[in-house]
């Protein structure tokens, strides 16, 4: 039986298989996602996540979320709307911000689920380490591209994935909640079927302008 991509809903095919785990590949995006069997219960993943050593004050967590900070330092003042969305347990980006006095709110449908900011429209959102915890990331990239006011930026943290990767000896994939990993193809994928107009990537750094 085929797997669909749950990002572009292409077909896929086994790409990678212990007794354990499985991984599919996109034959459209060529975008990498775990097997719906490998997915943890919500449960697991909150336990998961708070076993994550993430002290908003170190200077190294801080140091870590610089490229994203540092762009919207950059790209926008105070007085813009932020939001950080899938911010966790540490929200470090928002400490960043807010000590500079920037508004931004956080939500996160474990830690921080605050519902009603999905009703409002933002400036920007940041999104660091968050989206390939995505189970439903078309789902989730329209909610996003549904947040953003014209004109705006969505700034996003993850390992991109290419062909050169030796997946088998590959970090990123040994938490169990990454469970989407994107190639630059997917990445395209969203520019094309959103109200996205650009995406740029430079390291673990995506920025999809409108």
């Amino acid at each position: 039986m085929t797997t669909n991509c749950p990002l572009c809903n292409s077909a896929s095919e086994v790409f990678y298989q212990t007794k354990k785990q499985t991984y599919h590949k996109c034959n459209n995006c060529n975008g990498v996602f775990a097997d719906k069997s490998n997915l943890l219960s919500n449960a697991d993943e909150k336990l998961r996540y708070e076993n994550h050593n993430n002290d908003i004050e170190d200077p190294k967590y801080q140091q870590f979320v610089s490229p994203i900070t540092s762009s919207v330092f950059r790209d926008y003042s105070a007085e813009n709307k932020g939001l950080d969305f899938g911010a966790g347990p540490g929200p470090v980006i928002s400490k960043v911000l807010n000590d500079k006095n920037y508004n931004i709110k956080q939500y996160d449908p474990i830690f921080h689920n605050h519902k009603e900011l999905l009703n409002n429209t933002y400036n920007y959102i940041v999104c660091c380490e968050v989206i390939e915890h995505f189970y439903n990331p078309k789902k989730e990239f329209t909610l996003l591209d549904s947040l953003i006011t014209k004109k705006g930026k969505l700034y996003c943290m993850t390992e991109v994935y290419n062909n050169d990767i030796d997946f088998e000896k590959w970090y990123y994939k040994n938490d169990n909640t990454h469970v989407f990993f994107y190639h630059k193809k997917s990445l395209k994928w969203i520019v094309d079927n959103t109200n996205f107009v650009d995406v740029k990537i430079d390291g673990r750094l995506i920025v999809f302008s409108k």
